[in-house]
């Protein structure tokens, strides 16, 4: 019987089957992979189908749909690179999965862009452009469409590339690439671009420098200390104000400044209200959470996970309400100019136009936003939630300082900087730390000098390749941008 059942075993038939699985198995990746795209398409339909009614009778309304669809096309890479910097360092701290980030980043930065994404912004990139140098309104809706393609491209190719680069550069350098070739060198304020260009190397390393110095303090004051958990109860409820009140005072200054116009002064004391609230809530809560802990880092990588997730979505709000004018306000320009016949440097920005944004940032962001995430949060340098809250609240401190001082800085900057900052500082400190030496490995409790030499040997603990790309990357995005744009806009003027 035995050798009967032999006889009808195909194992010809058995390869092909397995191969044909196979074969299935490695078409699905692959479609997997165009799914993106073809939901991307989708959508850019539809906006054009949505601008095509709402501008039904106007004259112009060929340029609104163009236009409308290239905002659309802008706002999906927004939200394919630039939001990483929010929820990357969370999900790279396992504070919480890549899908929950997602749909918190999502909602978070709609909310953003629909409820405090304001009605009106300057379109002209922060003044960069005379929009008076321009020699007629369709001159000047050229323009703004070149911006627009060039900024989505280029913004799209450092994406693929994998990395994170400040959309708002990106359509600084467009700007002034079309402002160029349409008006000249005259009609760029050059000032403005030097501010920019200083803002190329202020961001990273003050949100850097920001960064260190909150790690420093968290190592020194509860990680190293022989009662951690004690520690913690003492500090992570500060810590947490300290969060509470940054992120108040920074809603205050840029994600609500939309809504309503605060001062500095009424956003700080705004700011320093909310800590001492969240101060009083917070430290029974900690207390309750840490009873029973055991004296170990992975008790203390507990009690910041929650702090850490609520950060990313504040973050997540506030870009949404700053960044979504990247993608709108050329887009809001070229609609006014339409309507309007004339050029203005303020406009309102009709409600559609801001769906589009806000649609456009989650769709960029489901679709193509993992890949900058697993950059920024796990492939510069290990984070845990203490590391990636130092990066959270660096963040949020750096952009109050440079409002204060007035300095244009990039959110995309600080956030990667303080990322490379956390690494750095680790780097520094587990070679030259004392108390580190002192306390980590088979030698703990011994005294420095009796340290074999090299026990504790210097380690990278930060990614140099990463660091070299992104660096170039920032360095060039406003030239290519404007090359890129200059290019587009001559093309069109030849064409049309």
């Amino acid at each position: 019987m035995a050798g009967a059942e032999k006889t009808f075993q195909k194992s010809t038939l058995d390869k092909d089957l397995a191969k044909v699985a196979q074969l299935e198995r490695a078409s699905g990746v692959v479609s997997r992979g165009y799914a993106g795209q073809g939901v991307s398409l989708v959508f850019l339909v539809i906006v054009g189908i949505v601008a095509a009614v709402l501008t039904e009778g106007f004259s112009g309304s060929v340029f609104i749909v163009a236009a409308a669809v290239l905002g659309g096309y802008m706002a999906l890479n927004i939200g394919a690179n630039d939001v990483a910097n929010n929820v990357g360092p969370a999900v790279g701290a396992n504070a919480m999965s890549m899908p929950l980030a997602l749909i918190i980043a999502a909602i978070f930065e709609s909310a953003g862009a629909l409820i405090a994404g304001g009605d009106v912004v300057g379109t002209i990139s922060k003044g960069i452009v005379d929009p008076g140098a321009m020699a007629s309104a369709e001159q000047f809706i050229w323009a703004m469409m070149a911006a627009l393609v060039s900024a989505a491209l280029w913004v799209n190719l450092a994406t693929w590339i994998g990395a994170p680069v400040s959309t708002t550069h990106s359509v600084v350098g467009g700007v002034v690439g079309a402002g160029i070739a349409a008006a000249g060198f005259g009609a760029v304020d050059w000032s403005k671009m030097y501010q920019i260009a200083a803002s190329w190397l202020v961001s990273p390393v003050l949100g850097g420098i920001i960064a260190a110095l909150f790690l420093w303090f968290v190592k020194h004051q509860i990680i190293y200390r022989e009662d951690k958990i004690a520690a913690a109860r003492k500090w992570v409820p500060v810590l947490i104000a300290v969060m509470a009140g940054s992120f108040a005072t920074y809603l205050a200054i840029k994600g609500l400044r939309q809504v309503v116009r605060i001062e500095m002064s009424t956003a700080l004391l705004i700011g320093l209200g909310t800590a001492a609230v969240f101060f009083a809530i917070s430290y029974p809560l900690i207390r309750r959470q840490s009873e029973r802990m055991e004296n170990r880092n992975q008790s203390l990588r507990r009690l910041f996970t929650v702090p850490l997730i609520f950060s990313a979505a504040l973050l997540s709000f506030a870009h949404g309400a700053n960044d979504v004018a990247n993608a709108v306000g050329p887009l809001a320009a070229i609609v006014h100019a339409v309507e309007a016949g004339e050029v203005a440097a303020r406009v309102h920005i009709p409600f559609w136009v801001m769906v589009i944004g806000a649609f456009g940032i989650s769709f960029g962001l489901l679709l193509f936003g993992p890949k900058l995430i697993r950059m920024v949060g796990q492939q510069i340098t290990k984070l845990n939630p203490m590391r990636a809250y130092c990066v959270a609240l660096a963040a949020a401190i750096t952009v109050i300082l440079a409002s204060w001082l007035g300095l244009p800085v990039s959110s995309t900057h600080i956030a990667v900087g303080a990322v490379f900052g956390v690494g750095f500082f680790r780097e520094f400190y587990t070679r030259t730390s004392k108390r580190r030496l002192e306390m980590a490995g088979p030698n703990a409790g011994k005294p420095i000098e009796r340290l074999p030499p090299g026990e504790i040997s210097y380690r990278r603990l930060v990614r140099r390749a990463h660091l070299l790309t992104i660096a170039a990357a920032w360095v060039i995005t406003v030239p290519a941008a404007a090359i890129l744009s200059a290019a587009v806009y001559y093309a069109l003027s030849l064409v049309l």
